[in-house]
């Protein structure tokens, strides 16, 4: 879990819009730009080139998980 403080100032490196956490996925998604971003041992792996594409269903799923 990350502390609510660091999701209040976590952008995406890509386009500096927020980021939607998805706790029960590890991960950090970007809905705009359908990009994720993982969260190794609690850390945000906040790299563009770390980053992965989302197609529609994931999109979807991720989406409604918030």
């Amino acid at each position: 879990m990350l502390d609510s403080a660091l999701l209040d100032i976590l952008v995406c490196p890509a386009d500096r819009g927020s980021l939607l956490y998805v706790e029960s996925e590890a991960l950090l998604y970007n809905p705009r730009l359908r990009r994720a971003y993982r969260i190794d041992d609690g850390i945000p792996v906040l790299l563009v080139d770390e980053a992965r594409d989302v197609d529609d269903e994931e999109h979807a799923k991720l989406c409604a998980a918030n």
